[in-house]
C-alpha cells in the first residue's frame, strides 16, 4: 500500500510544513509500503514551484531512505515533464509517477508519444497514471500494454478508470515486469483477486495500519479477512470523494487533530452534513478497529 500524500495548510493558506512531517512519521511507523508525493491528493496544482521543491525535500529527508518515494511530475505538456527528468534532482526518488495529460485530449497514439518522450529522457522507473475522470481521455488497454512491451522503465500504472474490464485485460496480458496498482481504494480488494499487486490509496492517509493490513492479506491470499476490512471501510470509501478529493480525507485528518482542515481554492472543505456523517463512522470505526 502506498499512500497519495496530503499536503496541509495552515489558517493562512500557506502550507503547514510541521504538519507535513508529523503525517509522514504516521505513515512510516504505521505500515506504509511507499509515499506517492505530489499527486492529485496533494493539491498539486495549487502549489508554487517552490513549495514544490520544499515538500518534496522534506519528504526525502524524513523518510532517510525508509520506504521508497514515488514522485507525481505531470503535466500536459510534454516537454515539460522531459525538461523536469532532464534537470531537476532526483536524489531520494526511486520512480515518478506521470499521468495521461489533461485538458488537451490526446488521441490514443499522442498519449503513447508522449510517454516515449518522457520513458527516453530518464532511466527513472515510470508508473503511469489512468484516470479519465480527471484527465477527460481514457488510456486504452492496447496503449498501455504497448507502451509496457516497449519500454523497461515503464514499470507499473496506477489505474483509476473504474473500469474492472480494462484492467483485467491490462493484468491478463501485460508482461511479466509490469504491474498493475489500484488508483482507487473501493475496488482495491477485487482488482487484487485479479491480479493487481497493490494501491496508491487515499484513506492510507488516515488508516495506513488497517488499509495495509488488508492489502498484504489479500495478495496473501486471506481473502476471508481481507474482505472484513474492505468492508468496514466501505461507507467512508463513499463518503472520502461525495465532496471531491481531498476534502474528505482532509476532514477526517483534522478530526483525529493531525492537520487543519483546510484546502486551497478552487478546493473548499466537505459540506457539514458530510463532515458530521464522516464523524458518525469514525466513532463506529474506533470500535470495530
Amino acid at each position: 500500500m502506498g499512500v497519495a500524500l496530503i499536503t496541509p495548510f495552515n489558517e493562512d493558506g500557506s502550507v503547514d510544513y510541521d504538519a507535513l512531517v508529523r503525517l509522514v512519521e504516521y505513515q512510516v511507523q504505521n505500515g506504509t509500503d511507499f509515499l506517492c508525493v505530489l499527486g492529485t491528493t496533494a493539491e498539486t496544482p495549487t502549489l508554487t514551484v517552490e513549495e514544490k521543491k520544499k515538500i518534496k525535500n522534506i519528504v526525502i529527508e524524513r523518510v532517510n531512505g525508509r520506504v521508497p518515494i514515488l514522485l507525481g511530475i505531470s503535466s500536459n505538456c510534454t516537454q515539460t515533464v522531459v525538461d523536469t527528468l532532464r534537470n531537476d534532482d532526483f536524489t531520494g526518488v526511486d520512480a515518478v509517477l506521470v499521468a495521461v495529460p489533461y485538458y488537451n485530449k490526446p488521441s490514443q497514439e499522442g498519449i503513447y508519444q508522449h510517454y516515449k518522450a518522457i520513458a527516453e529522457a530518464s532511466k527513472l522507473p515510470v508508473v503511469l497514471y489512468n484516470v479519465p475522470g480527471r484527465t477527460g481521455v481514457n488510456m486504452t488497454a492496447s496503449t498501455t500494454l504497448r507502451l509496457a512491451r516497449d519500454f523497461d522503465n515503464i514499470v507499473a500504472i496506477k489505474e483509476a478508470s473504474g473500469d474492472i474490464t480494462q484492467m483485467d485485460d491490462i493484468i491478463k496480458n501485460k508482461p511479466e515486469n509490469f504491474d498493475v496498482i489500484s488508483g482507487d481504494d473501493g475496488i482495491t480488494f477485487p482488482l487484487i483477486t485479479l491480479g493487481a499487486v497493490g494501491v496508491i490509496s487515499v484513506i492510507g492517509n488516515a488508516f495506513p495500519r488497517e488499509f495495509s493490513r488488508m492489502t498484504r492479506l489479500a495478495l496473501a491470499g486471506d481473502y476471508a479477512n481481507a474482505l472484513t476490512i474492505h468492508h468496514k471501510f466501505t461507507e467512508l470509501f463513499k463518503l472520502l470523494f461525495v465532496d471531491g478529493n481531498p476534502a474528505g480525507v482532509k476532514a477526517m485528518l483534522n478530526m483525529m487533530g493531525m492537520i487543519k482542515n483546510r484546502l486551497r481554492l478552487p478546493l473548499v472543505p466537505t459540506r457539514i452534513t458530510t463532515f458530521e456523517e464522516m464523524r458518525r463512522i469514525l466513532e463506529e470505526l474506533k470500535v470495530k478497529l
